[in-house]
């Protein structure tokens, strides 16, 4: 009976708008209060430990690598490259939207980032192009969810370092479902193009596909560099992390110069923010987690999902159901560090490998971003195209079919996912 009133007081703190970790906290503290052991100095230890980490060391220079892309103008060179790529095809600009997406997904690994940083030129290419604005904001806010599957990825270094998993196998294992992402969110695209009519944006031409990929070369061997350097044994996560925000000021500094010093200091500044709300979540879902631990609470819901049924692919629906629903009201972070020491040991009981869960939880949650009354990625996205939040859900909503069948094959075809990891480390 303590724990649901413990998961009362953090649901009741989240509705009426308490931030996410400060909600996480305070619940965990009033709750260790009440119970009058352990001494209260608990929750600061377990926020601490929950942190200290080297693994998470990537978490601020992935954002810091992002942020800097965005600012230098790397994320224009990549958009026009993908345009002179794909934008031939009917319905070109939204083709050119995931294309764009793919690549900029082996840079930074944040969604967010993504829909902040390309969404912008994307939405604006498409607005132009006379694109349905509800059309442009969904395939904006479905593409950018690619980023944190296509290695490197935010969510599954949180993964890697909660459960204790290979963050290099976790990266490894995004790429097929990645592009299986983005070639289903294709079809859907020639789906509308054909139905609505829309127009080839873009003749095909040689000559522009050359000069525009000369254009963006050295920001292509960005992904080159961090996924070739992880998998090569050069770098660890961490440190291909470090080396993607050393390749990103080169370019802004050196090569394009379009990264001035009042540009680097805000983008530091934006970093700095970012990377102290994404440790204090970790460090204040730690505490949290490490209560549902101590009480027993895994265990206790392992035994009433099994009860249901003693079939994998059964229990395989429930978690994804589960953490479907968690993605709706939770932080994707927050989600990682909570439900973790919740849901793996159930996964590993029904032969589940760690690193294909990693990724199956990551994609649930990426969904979760594109889904009211969180949905962070829509807020950026509404915020981009001066558009009502609704109209943003709406649009979004067709492109959740395509994301959600990819969803349910890697669920159920494990090789998917496990195949390059399999090939490359074991």
């Amino acid at each position: 009976m303590d724990i649901i009133w413990l998961f009362v007081m953090l649901f009741g703190m989240l509705l009426v708008g308490v931030p996410v970790a400060v909600s996480l906290a305070g619940a965990s503290a009033i709750f260790i209060i009440a119970n009058g052991s352990p001494p209260p100095m608990i929750v600061a230890h377990r926020m601490i430990n929950g942190v200290d980490s080297f693994p998470l060391l990537a978490v601020p220079f992935f954002i810091l690598a992002g942020n800097l892309m965005n600012t230098a103008g790397i994320t224009e060179r990549i958009f026009n490259f993908a345009l002179a790529l794909v934008g031939w095809m009917r319905g070109g600009l939204g083709h050119v939207n995931v294309g764009a997406s793919v690549i900029f997904a082996g840079m930074s690994g944040a969604a967010v980032a993504d829909a902040g940083g390309l969404g912008a030129i994307e939405i604006k290419a498409m607005r132009d192009a006379n694109y349905d604005a509800g059309f442009s904001v969904g395939i904006t806010a479905a593409s950018s969810t690619i980023g944190p599957i296509i290695p490197p990825s935010l969510p599954m270094v949180i993964y890697g370092v909660v459960a204790g998993a290979s963050i290099g196998q976790l990266f490894v294992a995004g790429f097929i479902p990645g592009i299986l992402m983005a070639g289903s969110l294709m079809l859907m695209i020639s789906w509308f193009a054909r139905r609505k009519g829309f127009p080839r944006d873009q003749p095909f031409y040689w000559s522009v596909l050359w000069s525009t990929f000369q254009r963006a070369f050295l920001s292509l061997l960005t992904p080159v560099i961090i996924v070739g350097g992880i998998l090569t044994g050069a770098f660890t996560p961490t440190e291909a992390a470090v080396a993607a925000c050393a390749w990103a000021l080169f370019l802004g500094l050196v090569v394009y110069r379009t990264l001035t010093l009042p540009r680097f200091l805000r983008v530091s500044y934006d970093t700095i923010e970012t990377t102290a709300v994404v440790l204090l979540v970790v460090g204040a879902a730690a505490i949290f987690a490490w209560i549902l631990t101590s009480n027993r609470v895994p265990e206790q819901f392992a035994a009433a999902l099994l009860a249901v049924s003693d079939r994998p692919w059964v229990i395989l629906i429930l978690i994804n159901l589960i953490l479907l629903l968690v993605g709706c009201f939770m932080e994707t972070v927050a989600a990682i560090t909570i439900m973790v020491p919740v849901l793996l040991p159930i996964a590993i009981d029904i032969g589940i490998d760690p690193v294909h869960f990693g990724v199956i939880m990551v994609l649930n949650l990426m969904l979760g971003l594109l889904t009211p009354p969180v949905g962070m990625v829509l807020y950026v996205l509404a915020r981009v195209a001066k558009i009502p939040f609704e109209k943003c859900v709406a649009g979004t909503a067709p492109f959740l079919i395509p994301l959600v069948a990819v969803l349910l094959l890697i669920t159920f075809v494990p090789a998917i996912t496990m195949w390059l990891p399999t090939l490359i480390y074991r």
